[in-house]
């Protein structure tokens, strides 16, 4: 089998590299709505660009959403998707949109736009889990992640466009997005080696600030962007000159995680919220702590300050958020939530609540006049012990939130918490973070069945079906909703006869392929328009590009496959239709070595760094023929005065049905000599005791069988002793009855017909 070059292979390297893996991301219904925890927030007050504010989220479904927000409503306004993993945080500078993900890259977005990505920004080698930006100056943007990278961007310099390279090759190798989308700071010419760790395609490399021992999970940066603060499990606040990524000072006093951080407008005062549970207010002027508030019962994971920096707004793991006056030091219980709260943004009076939730809360401030919140009594003064809070909550003093309701709920999807592959491998059954149990067709990519609130395990017993079909895909939740992994060759494993589809018209024994026809139905818009765009180029005088890879086949098997692939493509059967309401999203590799994300239906046709894999399977019917045979043996019963039809072991299809082999007995019985007959060519069929015996037919006539039909005998096979259904394929009969590693043997007997 022939191996593609790789971005990620170095030139001459002979190590064989795993082949690109295809996965499909299967959507729900609603598409404008999230499916898992809400990592973070951004607020963009939109006086400046657009009549309207808007508010972004980021989730852990992989996917920003922006909010229109107007007169206390919020309505969905877009969808930005290119992450292939969470995203941890997002922040907005100037008209531009930042997210980081897990899935180590930072990626810019134009806020208003339709939600296409403008730049993937690579130089993390682990989870990028933090952000930072300087109010007013809207070039500057930190980023922290897990290995203690912390790394400080010029958005002007790395959004440079990038130059073409002499090497033309990147022509060859479109990106994975429409326009610049999924190009990266390091992608000129992307069949070089570039590693993703330097960006130096066009010679921008973002400073680091090196120091860390271990993971940044909290960033903050004044207003100007000359002062940057860091924290994590080190359990101290770094300061920094992000200009240089020189070390300033550390803070210590924190006794647990730092998980969050706020700089003042000035740079003089930090503030920051750790798993110890304590708030801690930091002049940075005088190098130390000056206050500690007890405030939390749990891990402190958010903070949101009101302008003028007086009032703190703290929630995290308790699920509760409580607004602090930071030189009182008098607290008050503004609100709890169902969830740990993971992110905290003020919009003037309303205090936006992101937890791992699927929906985002939205609850009255008072933010420009906070001392209204006090004024509805039950504050407390905040301790500056950790215990003393703890203990206050054990002692029954626990406060009342002043507000028991969110003024705005902006609703998310349940999560998928739990799933179950059926063993029919087309069906799948879940169970959700409301306690919705649904069975899945994942090669439609479409809920076939909702079950309501009933138990998970009692379903999947109830839908329990013995059969066998390989493992032609993994899968997880990861997303909050179904991921579908495909790799090569393993996925070409599983047959199934089309009738079992109830595919129209089709032959008894013809065989789908379910990796090739899931295929066919996730990238039938790629085929048209790819389709479309090449006979588009063909009119136009242009030679064909030879962007496909061609596979080293013999000129023979390609002639026979390639006949008619045009149509062959774009042809799908009704059982790999998938929705173009609700699309499934592909995640794959792109050609600089990074992954990428698209909906099906955004695909154009020019997503050159598709699997070669998939492209060959879905354009020329290409894959590689996996065995997909069962060996066994085939004996009469024990008992039975019925001879034997067969030396040595067969082969036939894994899928092959039970009354197949029945066939084969029959035939072999009453078309055949007995291997053990005597000289006079008949023998016993010991159909009773009164029946009268049946002379072997001579090949001579075996054609016009029409007097033989009625006196066919009655075959049953058996496997350790019991008797097996019509139904069953020699895979089902091998699992679940044979059970053993050797060849299967199956026995044959005849029986009295009915």
């Amino acid at each position: 089998m022939h191996r593609v070059g790789s971005a990620g292979n170095t030139a001459g390297s002979t190590r064989p590299r795993k082949e690109k893996r295809f996965t499909y991301v299967l959507n729900d219904a609603d598409a404008k709505k999230h499916c898992a925890g809400i990592n973070c927030l951004a607020y963009l007050n939109g006086s400046a660009f657009s009549t309207s504010d808007y508010l972004f989220s980021g989730s852990r479904d992989g996917t920003l959403k922006r909010w229109e927000l107007n007169n206390g409503d919020a309505s969905f306004s877009g969808t930005f998707e290119s992450h292939v993993d969470w995203v941890n945080d997002a922040i907005i500078v100037g008209e531009k949109l930042v997210s980081c993900s897990s899935d180590t890259t930072l990626k810019v977005w134009n806020c208003f736009s339709e939600g296409a990505c403008t730049r993937t920004l690579r130089q993390h080698s682990d989870y990028v889990i933090c952000l930072a930006a300087a109010e007013k100056n809207s070039n500057i943007v930190a980023s922290g992640g897990l290995g203690g990278e912390v790394f400080i961007w010029d958005l002007d310099a790395a959004l440079a466009p990038v130059a073409k390279s002499v090497d033309a090759k990147e022509d060859e190798v479109p990106n994975g997005n429409s326009g610049p989308a999924l190009t990266t700071l390091c992608n000129v010419n992307s069949s070089s080696n570039i590693a993703s760790s330097n960006g130096q395609s066009h010679g921008y490399n973002p400073i680091a600030a090196k120091g860390h021992k271990d993971s940044v999970y909290a960033l903050a940066m004044n207003d100007t962007g000359t002062l940057l603060v860091s924290g994590g499990t080190e359990k101290v606040v770094r300061v920094w000159d992000p200009r240089t990524g020189s070390k300033k000072m550390k803070l210590r006093g924190h006794t647990d995680n730092i998980r969050t951080l706020l700089l003042d407008s000035t740079g003089r005062y930090c503030l920051s919220g750790s798993s110890d549970s304590m708030i801690r207010l930091w002049d940075l002027g005088q190098q130390r702590c000056v206050h500690s508030y007890a405030v939390h019962t749990d891990s402190v994971w958010a903070l949101a300050s009101t302008p003028s920096f007086g009032h703190v707004y703290s929630g995290g793991r308790d699920q509760s958020v409580y607004l602090t006056d930071l030189s009182t030091r008098e607290s008050v219980l503004l609100c709890t939530n169902e969830y740990p709260i993971l992110q905290l943004s003020l919009q003037d009076d309303t205090i936006w609540v992101a937890t791992t939730d699927s929906s985002v809360y939205g609850w009255p401030a008072e933010g420009r006049t906070p001392q209204k919140v006090f004024e509805k009594g039950g504050s407390f003064l905040a301790g500056n012990l950790s215990f003393s809070r703890a203990r206050a909550s054990l002692e029954g003093s626990a406060p009342v939130p002043v507000y028991k309701e969110p003024s705005l709920v902006i609703p998310g999807v349940p999560a998928i918490i739990q799933h179950e592959i059926m063993n029919n491998r087309r069906h799948v059954l879940t169970k959700d973070t409301a306690g919705s149990v649904k069975l899945w067709e994942i090669t439609r990519g479409s809920v076939i069945e909702d079950f309501g609130k009933v138990s998970f395990e009692d379903k999947k017993k109830e839908l329990f079906e013995m059969v066998s079909i390989p493992a032609w895909f993994t899968m997880d939740a990861r997303l909050g909703c179904l991921s579908v992994h495909l790799d090569t060759p393993q996925c070409f494993s599983a047959e199934i006869y089309a009738v079992d589809l109830n595919v129209s018209g089709a032959q008894e024994d013809l065989k789908i392929n379910l990796a090739q026809e899931t295929l066919r139905g996730l990238l039938v818009h790629w085929s048209k328009r790819k389709q479309k765009s090449s006979s588009h180029s063909l009119s136009n005088g242009d030679s064909s590009s030879g962007k496909d890879i061609p596979p080293k086949d013999s000129p023979r098997s390609r002639s026979e496959v390639d006949d008619g692939t045009e149509n062959h493509a774009t042809h799908v059967l009704p059982s790999f239709e998938f929705s173009t309401v609700s699309p499934p999203s592909i995640i794959t590799e792109g050609s600089s070595g990074g992954p990428w994300r698209k909906r099906i239906t955004d695909l154009d046709g020019t997503e050159g760094d598709l699997p070669w894999w998939c492209v060959d399977c879905v354009t020329h019917n290409r894959y590689p023929k996996e065995n997909t045979k069962c060996g066994f043996y085939l004996h009469p019963a024990e008992g039975s005065p019925a001879p034997n039809i067969t030396q040595g072991k067969l082969s036939a299809p894994r899928i092959l049905r039970i009354h197949k082999v029945a066939n084969y007995v029959v035939e072999k019985l009453v078309l055949d000599k007995p291997l053990d007959g005597g000289s006079d060519g008949t023998f016993a069929m010991g159909l009773s005791s009164g029946q009268s015996q049946l002379s072997a037919l001579d090949s001579s006539s075996r054609i016009g069988l029409k007097p033989w039909q009625k006196l066919k005998p009655c075959v049953e096979i058996l496997c350790n002793n019991q008797v097996l259904s019509a139904e069953m394929s020699l895979a089902t009969v091998r699992t679940y009855i044979w059970k053993k590693p050797e060849d299967l043997i199956l026995h044959y007997r005849v029986v009295q017909s009915r």
